[in-house]
C-alpha cells in the first residue's frame, strides 16, 4: 500500500468543500484586487479561481480525462508567476518611487 493511499478513502463531499472553499476565496481576493485595480494580482487570483472549478469537474465526475488535472496544474502556476510579478512589481515601483521622492 503507497503512503498516503488514505486521501483515496474521503468521501468526495470532502474535496468538493475544500475546492469550494478555495474558489470562494480566489474569487473574493480577485474581486478586491479588481476594485482597487491591481491588474496582476486579479488576474492571478482569477486564474487560481478557475482551476479550483476545472479541478471540481473531476471531483464531479463530469469530465474523465486525465489532462484536467494537467491543465489546472497549468491555471495554479501561472497564478503563481503573476502573483509574484505582482509583487516583485510593487516593490521595484514603490522603490523608484521612493528614489525620486528623495
Amino acid at each position: 500500500m503507497p503512503y498516503g493511499s488514505w486521501i483515496n478513502d474521503l468521501p468526495t463531499g470532502f474535496f468538493l468543500v475544500v475546492h469550494i472553499t478555495a474558489f470562494a476565496l480566489g474569487a473574493g481576493f480577485a474581486w478586491l484586487a479588481y476594485k482597487r485595480r491591481l491588474t496582476l494580482l486579479s488576474s492571478a487570483f482569477s486564474l487560481f479561481a478557475v482551476a479550483e472549478l476545472v479541478y471540481m469537474t473531476y471531483h464531479l465526475d463530469w469530465t474523465v480525462f486525465q489532462p484536467e488535472h494537467t491543465i489546472a496544474e497549468v491555471l495554479d502556476l501561472s497564478a503563481f508567476v503573476l502573483l509574484f510579478a505582482a509583487a516583485v512589481y510593487s516593490t521595484v515601483h514603490r522603490s523608484a518611487l521612493e528614489m525620486t521622492n528623495a
